[in-house]
């Protein structure tokens, strides 16, 4: 239950900042695909995937640090099949939300490498 209260914290926040919820906990279909904790619409339109990352302990470097390359892969791929459902390919970003225990918006926090 510790996830969920986590990722309710980081949307109460992204949405105390003027952000909107477009879906909560946004999977591909089929095994060993990515999930998207939060997918938000800024107020200029940007859609924000948003990984939600809590840590008890700052040991190993945090919960920053546990968004590795292969974490990075999986929502990337989740992105790339969300916006492919849609209308047309609106502005994105790659941003975190740490819960430790204060929370902390990291905008921008990855790239998707090769482009969406």
């Amino acid at each position: 239950m510790r996830g969920k209260a986590a990722e309710d914290a980081a949307l109460h926040y992204l949405q105390q900042q003027g952000l909107q919820l477009l879906a909560r906990n946004f999977r591909t279909p089929g095994r060993g695909g990515g999930e998207i904790d939060l997918v938000m619409q800024e107020r200029d339109g940007t859609v924000v995937f948003v990984e939600v990352r809590q840590r008890g302990r700052a040991d190993f470097g945090g919960a920053a640090s546990s968004i590795g390359a292969a974490k990075q892969r999986r929502i990337v791929l989740a992105a790339r099949h969300y916006l492919a459902a849609q209308p047309r390919l609106p502005a994105c970003r790659f941003d975190a939300v740490l819960v430790e225990p204060a929370v902390t918006w990291l905008r921008a926090a990855f790239d998707a490498g090769e482009g969406i």
